[in-house]
C-alpha cells in the first residue's frame, strides 16, 4: 500500500474544529496521485498519452471523523483492473493505526481525444501492484432516487472547480452537494456517481432530496440531465 502521513490544518476543518467531509475526498484523491507521479505515471503521462483516469464512483465511510493538529496516515492501493476499469481502494487513519475512514472508487480510463474508454496501458498494469480489495461492505455504483428532491438556485461551474483535465473536478461536487446539508450534520457515508463532464461555464441545477438520514443531490445541465449525484447517510442531516 502507499501512503503519505499528514497533519490536520486548520483550513480542513469545519466549526467543530473536524476535518471535513470534502477535505477527506481531497486526501484520498490526492494520495493516489502522489502514488501515480513517483511511479512515473502521473499527470505529465496521461497528457502525453492523451489519456485520463476519470471518476465513476466514490464510496466513502467515515467511522470518525479527525480533530484539529491531529497526525493522520493516509494510503491507497488498486485492487483490480477489468477492461477499461481500475478499482481502488483508501484508508485514512489516525494514531496508534485506527482506522477513521475509508473508501472504494471506480475509475474509468477515456482516450481524451476520442472520449472514449480504453484499456490500461501494459506500463500501468506492470508498475500498479494488485492487492486484495479492504474488507468492507461494498455499495453499488448506482444511485437510486435521481432528480426526486426539489430543484435550488442554479449556479454556474467556475475556473477554481476545475482540475487538469478541464473539467469539475470530482471532489468538487462533494462540496457543491453539501452545501445542503444542515451546519449540525455528520455523515457516516457518502456515494457519488459521475455521469458526465461539466466544462467551464456550465449551468448546474441541483435537486435536493433532504430526509433525517439520507440526502441526495443530483447536480444537472440546463435539460436536468445529472453531471453526478451524491448520497449522504448520516445524523442531522436537515
Amino acid at each position: 500500500m502507499y501512503s503519505f502521513t499528514g497533519r490536520v490544518r486548520y483550513s480542513e476543518t469545519d466549526s467543530s474544529e473536524h476535518l471535513t467531509l470534502p477535505a477527506i475526498t481531497d486526501y484520498f484523491q490526492d494520495c493516489g496521485t502522489f502514488q501515480s507521479e513517483e511511479l512515473g505515471l502521473g499527470v505529465k503521462f496521461l497528457q502525453k498519452s492523451h489519456i485520463a483516469w476519470v471518476l465513476s464512483a466514490w464510496q466513502i465511510v467515515v467511522e470518525e471523523y479527525p480533530k484539529l493538529c491531529d497526525e493522520i496516515r493516509i494510503g491507497t492501493f488498486p485492487y483490480a483492473f477489468k477492461g477499461f476499469l481500475g478499482y481502488r481502494n483508501y484508508v485514512m487513519e489516525g494514531s496508534g493505526g485506527r482506522r477513521m475512514a475509508y473508501a472504494n472508487a471506480i475509475w474509468v480510463l477515456l482516450d481524451m481525444e476520442t472520449m472514449r474508454p480504453v484499456r490500461p496501458t501494459p506500463e500501468m498494469k506492470e508498475k500498479y501492484v494488485l492487492s486484495d480489495p479492504l474488507p468492507m461492505e461494498y455499495a453499488p455504483r448506482r444511485i437510486a432516487g435521481v432528480c426526486s428532491g426539489s430543484w435550488e438556485k442554479d449556479f454556474t461551474a467556475e475556473r477554481w472547480h476545475l482540475d487538469s483535465n478541464h473539467h469539475v473536478n470530482n471532489a468538487q461536487y462533494v462540496k457543491m452537494a453539501s452545501h445542503y446539508l444542515s451546519e449540525k450534520a455528520v455523515v457516516r457515508q457518502m456515494r457519488a456517481e459521475y455521469k458526465k463532464q461539466a466544462l467551464l461555464g456550465a449551468l448546474i441545477r441541483p435537486n435536493v432530496r433532504l430526509e433525517d438520514t439520507v440526502c441526495i443531490v443530483s447536480l444537472c445541465d440546463e435539460k436536468e440531465e445529472p453531471y453526478a449525484v451524491v448520497e449522504f447517510t448520516g445524523e442531522n442531516l436537515r
